[in-house]
């Protein structure tokens, strides 16, 4: 019903002008439901070429076989025209610029490939209008010229896009333009706006009356007064919108309209609502788990590794609600480390010394995945355990030394074990002590010759594993791994001997603990020696400014590992390599002095044979007879 309830009046005149063939075509379609009006001015030199008409009856076949006003549809219409044109079977490529406009009696929307133009006239004034795509239009826009300026302009023709270029054609469509009774839709060729300028085709609008071809009649007799003397083809087509086509359901659709849209807002509204929720309820968990993760580190640099558990567990948890999976990683590993810190706390606190030995070195290796938070704890109670140990292994040594009759050496044993033990604050050791040398005094008293020489020999093995395993301790507390193994071994062969399975399973721990130190040492120790010979590689081929820095870092691993004779290799290395360094620098400043030394002298000696050379000249000239 739409094109039954408007009126849009058509008219429009089409004529070769100078020429012996119209080139311009219009034609157009009104359907039920869509109107197209189709205007095309043919390109080519040769006359009688059919590019507009082939044009614009590609465009009209195409809008009728899927009428629409959408963009899409527009531009397959015009790409059908493009390749229509393409491939057209002629003497030449055919072109043309073509206008077309689309209407659904409510609204407007109109495309345009080349300088085809296109003028919407609302109550006598321009509400609308194409600005056309050649190189002539840039120009004038860059100068910011009036558009009436390219009637006259060389390159108003040299067009970028136009139908029938195929590769890169880009035509332009407008939005849609809605409708009102009384407006007028003009559309006319390069015959039209080379001749009248905008102002004159205003005029003639301004004063239309119902009948469009009374006003292409003025326009026509405006044109041909002028009496130009080369007059292309003109074509000139309006549409008087009489009448704009009125939806009776418009009302109900836009309360329809209306309606979504509220609910699309309030659904809107509550997940906005729901996601600023989640987002703040995010970041109190993210708060929550930050101020248990500050906890949680305080705690440990506090040693109050119990109340750093609790804080820890709950960072996790919360983390595991956020699904922060590195962070848990993070915080899991801080766990880890707190969990084995307490095991070892407990066994130390139960007296259980060799257990907790081992279980803090564990916490020593956990405390590397939590940025190395716990290495002075676990080292102050690394120390602690040494001296205890250390106690322990002096009563034993004094109890083997008392066993075997040596009263005077067991005495000894015991009084290190005491001043050790009250050094530590190691009550349980110190009072082990007085009750070793209260022991020690009353057996000695007692004790019977025969029985002095069998506990001796068996004293004296008991007495090398102590020493042994004594030795040990102290290499393993001063980093020396090495000969820390050494003596657990040989410490561990004597309990074994002994038949001392308890003595011998502790020997074994600090055995396994003194390897791994041992191990990390010669990695260093490696890595130190592969910097040496990376270093002296690179001062053999002359890069000295790289072998030094190898220098540099072996001598840093040397000093941390403690090994003074091979740092003090590197402090020679590194020596000779500065001297070397200086004197390579001394020897290239020599080489250059000695260089302008010698172009200075051959510039002398160059002075000279050339004064020479005139001085002869000189005495030639004079010693030359008159004649």
């Amino acid at each position: 019903m739409r094109k039954q309830n408007s009126t849009f009046k058509t008219a429009f005149i089409s004529e070769a002008g100078s020429e012996l063939k119209n080139n311009d075509y219009f034609a157009f379609v009104e359907l039920e439901k869509y109107a197209c009006y189709v205007v095309a001015d043919g390109l080519n030199d040769v006359p009688g070429a059919e590019s507009a008409r082939l044009a614009v009856q590609t465009i009209l076949i195409a809008f009728q076989e899927r009428p629409s006003m959408r963009k899409r549809a527009i531009r397959s219409w015009l790409e059908a025209a493009d390749r229509a044109l393409a491939e057209a079977d002629d003497t030449q490529r055919l072109k043309a610029s073509v206008i077309v406009v689309v209407t659904d009696y409510v609204k407007l929307r109109y495309a345009q490939a080349g300088n085809t133009r296109l003028r919407l006239y609302r109550n006598g004034i321009v509400r609308e209008q194409t600005s056309d795509a050649s190189l002539g239009m840039d120009m004038v826009r860059e100068r910011n010229l009036p558009q009436d300026v390219l009637a006259r302009h060389e390159q108003r023709n040299n067009l970028r896009t136009y139908l029938g270029k195929g590769r890169s054609f880009l035509p332009f469509i407008s939005g849609k333009i809605k409708l009102e009774n009384g407006d007028i839709v003009a559309m006319y060729t390069r015959g039209i706006w080379e001749n009248l300028d905008g102002g004159e085709l205003d005029d003639v609008f301004s004063e239309a009356k119902d009948d469009p071809q009374e006003s292409l009649d003025d326009i026509e007799e405006l044109l041909l007064s002028k009496q130009p003397g080369q007059l292309e083809n003109y074509t000139f087509a309006t549409v008087f919108v009489d009448k704009v086509f009125l939806d009776p359901d418009r009302k109900r659709r836009i309360r329809k309209i209306v309606t979504i849209s509220v609910l699309v807002f309030v659904l809107l509204l509550v997940l906005a609502v729901v996601l600023w929720f989640l987002a703040r309820q995010r970041r109190r968990r993210v708060e929550d788990m930050e101020l248990h993760y500050t906890n949680m580190t305080e705690y440990i640099q506090d040693s109050n590794y119990i109340r750093a558990q609790e804080e820890c567990t709950e960072a996790l948890d919360v983390a595991g609600k956020l699904r922060d999976k590195e962070k848990m990683q993070e915080i899991s590993d801080y766990r880890k480390l707190i969990e084995a810190v307490n095991a070892a706390d407990k066994a130390f606190g139960e007296g259980k010394y060799e257990e907790a030995h081992t279980a803090y070195m564990a916490s020593l290796e956990r405390s590397r995945y939590a940025d190395r938070i716990a290495d002075a704890y676990i080292h102050r109670k690394l120390a602690v355990i040494t001296d205890y140990l250390s106690v322990f292994d002096y009563m034993q040594m004094g109890d083997q030394l008392s066993a075997q009759g040596d009263y005077s050496q067991a005495e000894e044993k015991y009084l290190q074990a005491r001043n050790l033990a009250t050094g530590a604050y190691f009550e349980e050791g110190r009072q082990a002590a007085l009750d070793a040398l209260e022991a020690l005094y009353e057996s000695q008293s007692k004790a019977e010759e025969a029985d002095k020489e069998a506990a001796r020999e068996k004293a004296a093995d008991e007495t090398g594993a102590v020493s042994l395993a004594a030795e040990g301790d102290k290499a393993f507390a001063e980093g020396e791994y090495e000969s820390a193994n050494a003596y657990y071994t040989m410490a561990l062969e004597k309990y074994q001997e002994m038949g001392d399975d308890v003595h011998a399973a502790g020997i074994q721990a600090r055995i396994d603990a003194s390897t791994q130190k041992s191990e990390e040492t010669k990695e260093k120790r490696q890595k130190a020696d592969d910097c040496v010979e990376r270093g002296k590689t690179l001062e053999a081929r002359g890069n000295y400014l790289e072998a030094r820095k190898e220098y540099q870092s072996a001598g840093n691993l040397y000093r941390e590992l403690k090994l003074e004779d091979e740092t003090k290799e590197v402090d020679g290395l590194l020596e000779m390599l500065d001297t070397v360094m200086a004197i390579e620098a001394e020897k290239r400043a020599k080489e250059e002095a000695e260089r302008a030394a010698i172009l200075e002298l051959q510039e002398q000696e160059a002075k000279q044979r050339e004064e020479e050379q005139k001085a002869r000249e000189t005495d030639q000239t004079t010693q030359t007879p008159t004649p």
